[in-house]
C-alpha cells in the first residue's frame, strides 16, 4: 500500500472517531427549560405548602365554631333556667296573691258573724267589735261589686263607705277604689277628684304613688296635655323603681310619641 492510501485510511478513521465520539457525548441542556423545570418545581412545593397551610386553618376554623356552638348551647341552657325560675316565681307570687286575698275574704265573713253576737252581748267593747268587723264587710261588699265590673254599685258602696266609716283604717283604700270605679265607668273628672282625695287627706297612705298615677292618667284622657306630663313625671322621678313610676315612664313615652 502505498504512502497517499495509507494517509486517506488514517483520515477516514479520524473521521469516524469523531462521528462516534460526537454521537456518545449528549448535548447540553438548555438553560431556560432548566430555569424552567426549577420554577415549576420551587412551584409545586409552595402549593403543597399552600395547601397544608389552608387545611390547617380550615381544621382550626371548624375546632373554634364547635368551642362557640357548644357556648351557645350553654347560654341557650342558662336562658332556658332562668325563665322557667321566673316562671315559677309569677306563678307563686299569684298562688300567695290568691291565697291572701282569700284570708281576707274569709276574715271579712268571720268578722261579720263575731260583731253580730258581740253586738247582742250589749257590752262597749262588743261595740268596737262590731264596728271593726262591719267596716270590713261593707269594704268587701264594695270590692266585690268592682270586681264584678258592677260600678256603677260600686260607687254607690264605696261613697256610703266613706260616710258611715270615714275613720275606718280602710277609708284610704276605699277612697282610692271609688276613683278607679269612675275611671273604668269613663267619668274622669270624678275619678280625677276621687284620686285627689287620696293624696290629700292620705299623704301616707301606700295608694299615694298609684293615685298621682291615675290623676295623670285621667288628665291624659281629659286631653291636659301639660298637666298630665307634669303629674306623671312627678311619679317617675318620686316614685322610679316602683310599679307606678314605669307605668309613668311608659305613659310619658307614648305622649312623646304621640306628639302632645
Amino acid at each position: 500500500m502505498n504512502s497517499r492510501a495509507s494517509l486517506g485510511l488514517s483520515g477516514a478513521c479520524l473521521v469516524a472517531l469523531a462521528m462516534v465520539g460526537c454521537a456518545s457525548t449528549p448535548p447540553e441542556q438548555d438553560p431556560v427549560q432548566i430555569k424552567l423545570n426549577d420554577l415549576d418545581t420551587r412551584l409545586a412545593r409552595i402549593e403543597r405548602v399552600v395547601a397544608n397551610q389552608s387545611l390547617l386553618d380550615l381544621a382550626n376554623q371548624s375546632e373554634s365554631l364547635r368551642n362557640d356552638l357548644r357556648a351557645m348551647h350553654n347560654d341557650v341552657d342558662l336562658l332556658s333556667n332562668n325563665l322557667e325560675a321566673s316562671r315559677k316565681q309569677q306563678r307563686d307570687l299569684y298562688a300567695d296573691l290568691d291565697r291572701r286575698m282569700k284570708i281576707l275574704e274569709s276574715r271579712g265573713g268571720a268578722g261579720s258573724a263575731a260583731g253580730s253576737g258581740d253586738a247582742g252581748s250589749g257590752g262597749a267593747g262588743a261595740d268596737s267589735s262590731a264596728l271593726a268587723s262591719d267596716d270590713k264587710a261593707a269594704y268587701q261588699t264594695a270590692f266585690n261589686l268592682l270586681k264584678d265590673s258592677q260600678y256603677d254599685r260600686a260607687i254607690a258602696a264605696f261613697q256610703k263607705f266613706l260616710i258611715v266609716y270615714s275613720d275606718s283604717s280602710l277609708a284610704d283604700n276605699a277612697q282610692y277604689w271609688l276613683g278607679e270605679a269612675y275611671y273604668v265607668n269613663k267619668s274622669y273628672p270624678e275619678a280625677q277628684g276621687a284620686f285627689q282625695r287620696v293624696v290629700d287627706k292620705y299623704p301616707q297612705s301606700r295608694k299615694r304613688p298609684d293615685a298621682l298615677l291615675k290623676i295623670g292618667y285621667c288628665q291624659y284622657e281629659l286631653k291636659q296635655w301639660d298637666s298630665a306630663k307634669g303629674t306623671l313625671s312627678k311619679v317617675a322621678t318620686q316614685f322610679p323603681d316602683t310599679p307606678a313610676g314605669h307605668l309613668a315612664q311608659q305613659r310619658l313615652d307614648k305622649t312623646a310619641t304621640e306628639k302632645h
